[in-house]
């Protein structure tokens, strides 16, 4: 499978000192369904942040479709804006994603700025709603939904895209049982490739094949029984790819 994302001996650490990459290899290719978790504050949603070039690495680089994201050493914002509309990143706060006055309006948005026509967005963002059962909320204030119809709405605005992968973080978060179920059975059709931070281990289990906890800057293979457990001591690997 072609390499979709990696990330060479990528380090990060913030303000605080507190790291959040240690020399990381990753990656990620098509047909690869990737879960990371790990405690609070750890760094996974700075992960993501760092793969799209959300955030500027301190050493290493990013690659994503095959090419070089930094150059000497630093982020080269024109190559990330290139890729970004081919990988869709769901924020962990969808209030963070959502901006415009109406639901409408807001799945609209990423289309009209790949260059389609109003007529077009409309057409495209309506279809969107209807995949995901949302098509009553079309009309809807973006401000005034529940934060589960929220989290579907985001996810609405960057499906829309038509992305090669996706980067979810806690997607689960304010689902009740119902629409998550329903976020897996979309997750499912869509047959994208994806990496997903999550605490939420049933969910995982039944999206991805491969688990890793990210400690001390380092991604760690985990099993399904143990990811929540205390003993986290085994050596970290290179990711993806069959890892």
């Amino acid at each position: 499978m072609s390499e979709l994302i990696a990330l060479e001996q990528l380090s990060y650490s913030r303000p605080n000192g507190k790291i959040c990459a240690e020399q990381l290899d990753f990656n990620l290719s098509g047909g690869d369904r990737i879960a990371i978790t790990g405690s609070n504050g750890c760094g996974k949603s700075t992960l993501l942040q760092l793969i799209m070039g959300l955030l500027p690495a301190d050493k290493g680089n990013v690659r994503l479709f095959g090419e070089s994201c930094y150059s000497k050493n630093r982020l080269d914002e024109a190559k990330f804006r290139q890729y970004r509309t081919r990988i869709g990143l769901v924020f962990q706060d969808p209030d963070d994603q959502l901006f415009c006055p109406t639901v409408i309006d807001d799945v609209c948005f990423g289309p009209l700025n790949q260059g389609f026509s109003v007529i077009e967005a409309r057409q495209k963002a309506i279809a969107i709603l209807s995949q995901l059962g949302i098509g009553d909320l079309t009309e809807c204030v973006s401000y005034q939904l529940s934060g589960g119809q929220k989290r579907l709405v985001a996810l609405a605005t960057v499906l829309v895209m038509e992305p090669e992968a996706l980067l979810l973080d806690e997607p689960t978060n304010d689902l009740d049982q119902e629409n998550k179920q329903r976020l897996l059975e979309i997750l499912h059709d869509c047959q994208l490739p994806m990496i997903i931070v999550s605490h939420d281990k049933q969910f995982r289990s039944e999206l991805v094949s491969q688990e890793y906890c990210l400690q001390q800057g380092r991604l760690v293979p985990v099993s399904t029984a143990n990811i929540e457990g205390a003993s986290m001591n085994q050596e970290a690997v290179q990711v993806g790819g069959g890892a």
